[in-house]
């Protein structure tokens, strides 16, 4: 990338009401970043709203500067180091801040993920079947927090793991396994999808859920409560395609009752090491990430809605999620001046965008 390149990239991506999916649609539709923020205030007016404050060229620079400093690096989402696998799901993040061997996104990769107050004999578990799918050449992926990530990471450590965080990658959270992101950083890999500086938050975390789960050709839950957060990151696999896979454990457990719902509900149980194997080597070649060559983006045109086009969609949406398909095949116009439509929305703030390909009009 060249310095204006990712300049105009990290001010697009951190500009408020900008998130994956309409950045995506930006850089389809006008090819560059930079085109992309010249477009977003005339999109944003005919989208009924003000233009979002363009997050100054200076807090970019800012950014890179202390990204440099810690010895990372980013991947640009359409660039040829980002991960492949990732590239593939609809909110996949722009840029992603990576700091240790790269090299490790080129194996296969399943994530392993469980409770944070994981028992003794689970975390046992995680490790083992860490250390044994590392043997087998494959690279762990968790979330570096306790409990079952920490034992997962551990279990991979001499073979290849990979850290993502909810924080900036200069940020070390929890506390104690400081020593063990320091360690990554040398001998494994350490991704982060928020700036530098950035304290990991409770909204954070399941962003932070779908990088693992977009990553991975599948993920296996060790032990998790209901509602937990490792059950968010099966439930976006499964979403993607990818494997979801659960350690049975004892009905008188709580922490084991969201891996024997996962197991009730079609997830494939686990034993050991060799039937993970099973499940992920026949499509490991369709979720690796073989380096290429950047092939910059062809600008799409679309035709303009009119306004009574643009009156039309609005009033198919309203509170409650809709499939975009389904307002596509409502309005009767092509896919491509809906998403203008909903794109314009989105950037004038009046639009929410839900797991699914759903979308909501914010309440006036």
């Amino acid at each position: 990338m060249t310095p204006p390149d990712l300049l105009a990239r990290i001010r697009l991506i951190r500009t408020p009401s900008i998130g994956p999916v309409s950045y995506r649609q930006l850089i389809t539709r006008f090819g560059s970043a930079e085109a992309a923020l010249a477009a977003v205030p005339d999109l944003a007016r005919r989208g009924g709203g003000k233009a979002p404050a363009l997050c100054p060229e200076a807090v970019a620079r800012a950014e890179v500067a202390k990204v440099e400093a810690f010895g990372a690096r980013y991947l640009a989402l359409g660039q040829g180091l980002y991960p492949g696998a990732l590239a593939e799901i609809d909110d996949a993040p722009p840029l992603i801040v990576a700091k240790g061997d790269l090299q490790l996104l080129d194996r296969p990769l399943v994530a392993i993920v469980g409770a944070r107050n994981a028992s003794a004999a689970a975390c046992r578990f995680a490790r083992q079947l860490a250390h044994d799918l590392g043997q087998e050449g494959v690279v762990v992926v968790s979330g570096l927090a306790r409990g079952i990530d920490t034992a997962a990471h551990d279990g991979a450590f001499e073979t290849g793991t990979i850290g993502v965080i909810a924080g900036g990658i200069d940020i070390f959270y929890p506390p104690e396994n400081e020593t063990r992101q320091r360690q990554l950083f040398e001998r494994g890999l350490v991704l982060a999808e928020m700036p530098p500086g950035t304290e990991p938050r409770a909204r954070h975390f399941p962003y932070r859920n779908r990088i693992i789960a977009g990553l991975s050709a599948g993920t296996v839950v060790v032990e998790a409560a209901p509602r937990s957060g490792s059950l968010i990151t099966a439930r976006l696999a499964a979403e993607m395609g990818r494997e979801v896979m659960a350690v049975p454990g004892s009905p008188l457990d709580p922490r084991a009752q969201g891996c024997n719902g996962l197991i009730r509900d079609g997830a494939t149980l686990i034993q050991n090491a060799a039937d993970v194997l099973e499940l992920i080597r026949p499509m490991a070649g369709g979720v690796a990430s073989p380096r290429s060559m950047y092939e910059p983006l062809s600008p799409e045109s679309p035709a303009e809605p009119d306004a009574s086009e643009r009156q039309a969609v609005e009033e198919l949406l309203g509170p409650s999620p809709a499939p975009v398909d389904e307002i596509v095949r409502l309005s009767g116009l092509s896919a491509g001046a809906v998403q203008l439509v909903l794109l314009e929305l989105d950037l004038a703030g009046r639009l929410d965008r839900h797991a699914g390909g759903k979308v909501s009009l914010q309440a006036a």
